[in-house]
């Protein structure tokens, strides 16, 4: 008679939380969605604060990371600036209102969404892109970004910087 205990199978490994979610463009009717994912960012003094009708407006900015389920668990937005004739510079992105759920995080979603916005921004040949964090910045410098001054950065979007925010501007060449 065997009196040892029954051995029991090693768990399965989870499959990662960024294999449920669908990366995609975001449309205008993500808009509350979006304001609903970003508001705990905002609340916190790590993003801006934008109105419903602002991210409805500019939808076609975004990606987002959708659940399974329908919910939108991260996203980040790209706006592209024209070329700058006169200083001869060609066109400059702006990543902005990057979020990921706080369950989320951790698990290589935001690196998706970081990666199919620099797969977009090539794709519109964006030659440089920019971006503001108040947090480390870690996964924009594992990405390539490092530490930029600002008069090299579009700008439309370097006057919008509010300097009481105390942001550190990244950048990266394309």
């Amino acid at each position: 008679m065997n009196t040892a205990a029954p051995r029991t199978a090693p768990p399965l490994p989870r499959a990662p939380l960024t294999a449920v979610c669908v990366v995609r463009p975001a449309r205008p009717d993500d808009a509350a969605a979006l304001a609903a994912l970003s508001q705990p960012f905002a609340d916190s003094g790590a993003l801006r604060r934008r109105p419903v009708s602002l991210y409805a407006a500019h939808a076609a900015d975004f990606l987002v990371a959708e659940g399974p389920d329908g919910v939108l668990e991260g996203c980040l937005a790209l706006r592209v600036h024209a070329a700058d004739a006169e200083g001869g510079q060609g066109a400059a992105g702006v990543l902005y209102n990057f979020c990921v759920a706080r369950h989320r995080q951790g698990g290589g979603l935001g690196g998706r969404l970081l990666r199919a916005a620099l797969a977009r921004a090539r794709a519109q040949s964006v030659g440089s892109l920019f971006t503001a964090t108040v947090g480390s910045g870690g996964l924009f410098l594992r990405h390539g970004f490092a530490p930029a001054g600002v008069r090299l950065a579009p700008p439309a979007w370097a006057t919008s910087l509010d300097p009481r925010r105390n942001a550190r501007v990244l950048a990266r060449t394309l």
